[in-house]
């Protein structure tokens, strides 16, 4: 197939998940055309079945904003018509299925039908889209889909309590590679992190308020309090980083917390983890989790939204009450100083992983995009 896949170019779930699929799609022979407003942060390796499609926007001193949804539907309508695209995939409801949605007005104009597959990942639904403002758009772009997609049970159901929603959705979860997120040795890395043998605990985030990156420095902080030899490292970069840094000097154990930043291969630092920390505000699915497990670790979260579906409590590790410092400390004692425990729960959170395995969860994608063109077909 000649498929077109539209996503945000950030660290983020929703542009990690979709250039993923967009690689593995074209290592199995499709052809993939990336649209975005920067190239993605996961697309570094060369492919000759994927080409990038930069969405370029033009200021004017009329806009004070340029108007990005816009200018990503010309580039739709451009590349519908001269890369004959079998299927538009977009990732996000908002602007990408509404721009989806013009694109696809436009091209009927011209007597050609290009199905549309809209995969909600989370905020655009448990954030964005409930603002009144965005509500009716969001409403329209989805039902207006060929095909929609969430990346989790919970996210479903938020979208049918909060939305009024017609179309059906169909749950295809987040997908993890099995190789590349494995324990691996890293010998060299782990003893600069921890030049005494101390455990890691690890946080992976973009630091943007509902990650709760406070609250991972709280539990830490707790957990040195409780007498662990621990070092925190904290992988990623955003609006909190300044917060958490402010929060360690005020705590006094800057010495014990490494800032990683924005870290490309984050599959060394998690090989290395002895425990991951993910007590966020909102996941619709919790993608960071995931490849935590894959690479052996045990997981301490928060027990919302999609995250009690990818770490089950007891087993690959715990989930607790939002903001509960003391029963996420409490259960990172527990995990790291009992070596049984934390080597059946590192063994059960691998085990786990393997569900998700992305030559799985890319098959459902594929044999979707054939239903939706199917019906596509039968329709037009």
């Amino acid at each position: 197939m000649n498929i077109g896949i539209v996503c945000y170019p950030t660290f983020g779930g929703s542009g990690v998940v979709a250039t993923e699929l967009a690689k593995i799609l074209a290592h199995q022979g499709h052809t993939l055309h990336i649209l975005s407003y920067a190239r993605p942060a996961r697309l570094e390796e060369h492919n000759t079945n994927i080409f990038y499609h930069e969405v370029s926007i033009n200021s004017y001193p009329l806009f004070e904003y340029p108007p990005y949804a816009l200018a990503l539907a010309s580039q739709m309508v451009k590349l519908i018509e001269f890369e004959h695209l079998d299927l538009l995939h977009v990732h996000y409801a908002l602007p990408h299925a509404t721009s989806a949605y013009l694109a696809r007005q436009i091209m009927a104009e011209r007597g050609l039908h290009v199905p549309i597959v809209t995969t909600l990942h989370g905020t655009d639904i448990t954030l964005v889209g409930k603002d009144p403002s965005y509500k009716h758009v969001v409403e329209f772009s989805i039902d207006k889909s060929d095909g929609v997609t969430a990346v989790s049970e919970y996210l479903k159901r938020e979208t049918y309590e909060n939305f009024d929603i017609k179309q059906e959705i169909k749950v295809i979860p987040n997908f993890i590679d099995l190789e590349r997120f494995k324990a691996t040795e890293q010998t060299e890395l782990k003893k600069e992190l921890a030049p005494n043998g101390e455990k890691l605990i690890v946080h992976v985030s973009n630091f943007r308020k509902v990650k709760r990156v406070p609250v991972v420095i709280q539990i830490f902080a707790k957990t040195l309090e409780k007498g662990i030899a621990a070092k925190l490292v904290l992988a990623g970069d955003g609006p909190d980083r300044q917060v958490a840094e402010q929060q360690c000097r005020t705590l006094g154990i800057c010495e014990h917390v490494h800032f990683m930043g924005k870290w490309e291969r984050v599959e060394d630092i998690l090989s290395i983890a002895d425990l991951f920390l993910i007590p966020s505000g909102s996941e619709s699915f919790g993608l960071a989790a995931l490849e935590a497990m894959s690479c052996s670790v045990p997981v301490i979260s928060s027990d919302i939204g999609g995250l009690p579906e990818v770490n089950i409590h007891g087993v690959t590790g715990y989930a607790c009450p939002l903001d509960d410092v003391i029963c996420m400390a409490d259960y990172a004692v527990q995990i790291l100083t009992t070596p049984s425990l934390h080597a059946t729960l590192a063994k059960n959170a691998r085990k786990r992983a393997e569900l998700f395995n992305q030559v799985h969860v890319v098959r459902q994608y594929e044999d979707f995009y054939e239903q939706v063109q199917s019906r596509s077909i039968k329709q037009s």
